[in-house]
């Protein structure tokens, strides 16, 4: 299986240029302290649609063939992609419409709406509700994660991490379907081989790391549960498992309740608005879970993947 290179993050950064924003990062004194190391914070939330999900998707709707644009697409979303494929679509003048779970947050829902998407709520299965769209409209699919244009437009996040901060020791993130740890891996190990990679995993949805525990990629059954939404991939694609696997990345598998701890400390003591995803990396440090442990001082960065949490879901997890 062909593997996203470097040459194909530079082209996506070449394509999502003057579309996307270039995120900041920030150093934070305060939670370098709490965990002992060097921490940045790679501040996706201050992307457009609030989250890296954009990226990927402005990259993939870029190489839509006449026809393809013609027709539509379709995807499967909690949210997150799902906005970001919405902004994508409607700015390139593509119909796109979301499958989403029954139970996903509602502003979510209705920032997909307002981006532009038709959206279809489910309680079934949202691979077989996309499958059935496919058949009924022709829309093309597109994947949440599984796909090198996705894979490539991720690794942009990771492209600019080392741009400014070219001696970075380890970068970690949370991994849902495995879009941003395979974009991370592509780049990391092209300008920086010897940094760790660590992707966090809520125990409720935990695809990647049973896929790499069993040697191939399986779905989640039963389906996947977590306060991380974003996290809550029902499988591993096939191309993400081989990205994770070949390239080194660790997976660690936490529970909710200490991925929200390290959500409201960045609230608090960082000043960041993160949905409980984005706060998974930073979720192993606090629970010091990653084995070895880095060294004190290490620089460390977290992938603060998205901001996309509404007041009440923040009362549920308060």
């Amino acid at each position: 299986m062909t593997l996203v290179t470097l040459d194909a993050v530079n082209q996506a950064s070449r394509v999502i240029a003057g579309k996307a924003y270039r995120t900041p990062m920030v150093r934070s004194t305060n939670l370098s302290a709490m965990v002992g190391v060097d921490l940045y914070l790679k501040l996706e939330p201050m992307q457009k649609t609030g989250s890296f999900k954009v990226r990927g998707a402005i990259n993939k709707v870029a190489t839509l063939t006449a026809d393809e644009r013609a027709r539509g697409v379709v995807t499967f979303s909690a949210g997150n992609h799902g906005q970001g494929l919405a902004w994508a679509a409607t700015h390139a003048g593509v119909r796109c419409t979301v499958v989403s779970p029954a139970t996903a947050v509602k502003s979510k829902v209705e920032a997909m709406r307002a981006y532009g998407s038709d959206v279809i709520q489910t309680s079934g299965d949202l691979f077989a509700t996309v499958e059935q769209l496919q058949h009924e409209h022709g829309y093309a699919f597109v994947s949440p994660f599984d796909d090198p244009y996705i894979i490539a437009g991720a690794g942009t996040v990771t492209d600019e991490i080392y741009d400014d901060l070219p001696d970075a020791d380890a970068i970690l993130f949370g991994i849902g379907g495995g879009g941003l740890a395979s974009g991370a891996a592509a780049v990391s190990r092209a300008r920086r081989p010897e940094a760790r990679l660590i992707g966090v995993e809520p125990e409720g949805a935990c695809a990647m790391r049973q896929s790499i525990d069993k040697g191939e990629p399986v779905k989640l059954n039963p389906p996947p549960k977590t306060v991380a939404d974003g996290l809550a991939a029902p499988m591993a694609g096939p191309l993400t498992f081989a990205h994770v696997r070949d390239l080194g990345v660790e997976v660690i598998v936490l529970p909710d309740a200490a991925i929200v701890e390290a959500m409201w400390l960045m609230i608090e003591r960082a000043k960041v608005l993160t949905e409980p995803a984005a706060a998974a990396g930073f979720a192993a440090l606090l629970q010091q879970a990653i084995t070895p442990a880095l060294p004190a001082g290490s620089k460390v960065v977290v992938i603060v993947s998205g901001g996309n949490v509404d007041r009440e879901r923040l009362k549920a997890l308060g």
